[in-house]
């Protein structure tokens, strides 16, 4: 069975067609600045060349017909027919407290993802324009809504509650969520198949690292905590984003610098983390490369965010009273052996020791732990396209 998966952005479309039998990518690709002057699409087929149209694309309906074309297209295509593909399969950001699970898209659906569009104001538009340009592109294909949101659903109130008036909880919805739940359910489970551990009580916590950067810890599979909360600002310093702050900065530099709480806002999110730190790059390549140089500033940045993993990792350790397994993802994750092993000095308290042989790897699943670590160390490459794939191939077949 074939999935075509999407992940709309307000101005992009990513995509990858997964044969679902073997899990093999077909074909993927990215459709860039939608409604914006100098549009392309970008198609890779699998043992083919990749081919690149610039051509407007004024709405995702444009984008998601351009897809299909290339889908099929006698040179560049990997399918005869769009009826081959047999489902769909969106990420969705933001489900509030409606669905704790993926679902076939249905008009309530549809309706959920519009309500959460103030919990959501960056993605969940984009996602509904993705779902409905397919809808309109491929009638009759089941559509499947994928949520990130959705892992962290198995969290207990004292883990996603905030200390505010509760009147807040129950006007607006506010707690925490966590985010990069797909990737985070997809590497849990993996972790527990790779180590083989007791599926029902291991207790695993998984850190995705990357520009984007979160912790999760899980039991059994179910998230018992996250670093993300009502929005992905919460939690590890990351490339722009500040994370964690006292709540009170926010009044202080919009009382100083003269600036609405929105502006204050964007400056959080776009402005700040190791790039505002270092005033160097967001880019963690850029920041090691200036360290080396001699770059203190860049030094902090890149030692503040590994402090604050470790800050994490250890408190979901005590917040689980143990823990068995710690698997690294994500592009730092996967591919900064540096970042990892530096995280894990601070563990030692863990019984944690690390092989640097081992852990001179990068995207490979892999054991980086030594074999007498009292907890097992490893990478596990996440593969949100696959875990969205897997998703909706349960629910259609």
């Amino acid at each position: 069975m074939k999935v075509l998966v999407i992940n709309a952005g307000s101005s992009s479309l990513k995509y990858q067609l997964i044969e679902t039998d073997t899990e093999e990518v077909l074909a993927k690709g990215l459709c860039e600045r939608i409604g914006i002057d100098g549009s392309k699409l970008t198609h890779t087929p699998e043992g083919k060349d990749k081919y690149v149209e610039e051509k407007p694309m004024p709405t995702h309906k444009t984008a998601v017909q351009m897809v299909l074309d290339a889908l099929i297209d006698r040179d560049h295509g990997v399918i005869s027919d769009i009826n081959d593909i047999a489902a769909v399969g969106h990420r969705v950001l933001h489900a509030g407290q409606y669905y704790s699970d993926s679902v076939i898209v249905t008009d309530d659906v549809k309706k959920v993802v519009k309500d959460c569009f103030p919990l959501g104001p960056l993605h969940n538009p984009a996602n509904l324009i993705g779902i409905e340009a397919c809808e309109d592109a491929m009638p009759g294909t089941p559509q499947v809504a994928v949520f990130d949101t959705a892992f962290g659903q198995s969290m207990t109130s004292k883990a996603y509650m905030y200390a505010i008036p509760y009147e807040y909880y129950e006007k607006y919805s506010i707690r925490k969520y966590g985010f990069h739940g797909t990737s985070h359910k997809f590497v849990s489970g993996r972790t527990i198949q790779f180590a083989d551990l007791d599926k029902d009580n291991c207790k695993v916590i998984v850190c995705h690292l990357g520009n984007g950067a979160s912790v999760s810890a899980s039991i059994g599979g179910k998230c018992v905590d996250t670093s993300m909360g009502l929005t992905p600002l919460e939690g590890l310093i990351m490339g722009t984003r500040s994370g964690d702050l006292d709540p009170a900065v926010v009044q202080f530099i919009a009382n100083n610098e003269n600036m609405t709480v929105d502006e204050v806002l964007d400056v959080l999110n776009k402005k700040s983390g190791v790039l505002g730190i270092s005033g160097v790059s967001s880019d963690f390549r850029d920041l090691s490369a200036a360290a080396s140089d001699g770059n203190e500033r860049a030094k902090i940045a890149l030692d503040a965010f590994i402090y604050r993993v470790a800050k994490y990792i250890g408190s979901y350790t005590a917040a689980m009273n143990g823990v068995d397994a710690i698997s690294f993802t994500g592009g730092i994750g996967e591919n900064d052996c540096d970042t990892r092993k530096k995280i894990c000095e601070y563990l030692g308290f863990l019984g944690i020791t690390i092989d640097d042989e081992k852990n001179g790897v990068r995207g490979t699943e892999t054991y980086i732990s030594t074999s007498d670590s009292k907890v097992k160390v490893m990478v596990i490459p996440t593969n949100e396209e696959l875990a969205i794939a897997r998703e909706t191939l349960a629910l259609v077949k």
